[in-house]
């Protein structure tokens, strides 16, 4: 917003960048006019409208034939993910994480995702 570049300009970017990947929309989209941009837009929907603001393409593969548990855990995945990238977006820089904490939190949803079965596959 005017000063000199730094991290906590970048983290902000990195956030808004997840928040567009996930939900498919930019922050340019016509939706968000007035007081509505894409980081309110997201933080008032975790957790309990995660899947209403996820991009439908991003669920096609999980969505069929899931179980219950995969279900669970792409949600729960997802619900880290927005919190990640709404953490990294906040309009004050002091209240950004910084990115020593968000690579930690992303290889964990990872290893979360790899460690449950699809259907059809047996737990290791």
């Amino acid at each position: 917003m005017g000063s000199e570049a730094s991290t906590h300009g970048d983290v902000y970017s990195y956030g808004i960048l997840l928040l567009e990947m996930f939900t498919g929309k930019r922050p340019t989209n016509e939706m968000f006019n007035g007081d509505l941009n894409l980081h309110d837009f997201v933080k008032a929907a975790i957790p309990e409208r995660v899947i209403e603001i996820v991009d439908p393409v991003l669920l096609q593969e999980t969505e069929e034939g899931q179980t219950s548990l995969r279900s669970h855990i792409v949600r729960e995945c997802l619900i880290s993910i927005f919190g990640i990238g709404v953490t990294c977006s906040s309009r004050s820089p002091s209240e950004r994480t910084n990115m020593d904490g968000v690579i930690p939190n992303l290889h964990s949803i990872k290893n979360k995702l790899l460690q449950t079965p699809r259907q059809g596959q047996r737990q290791l």
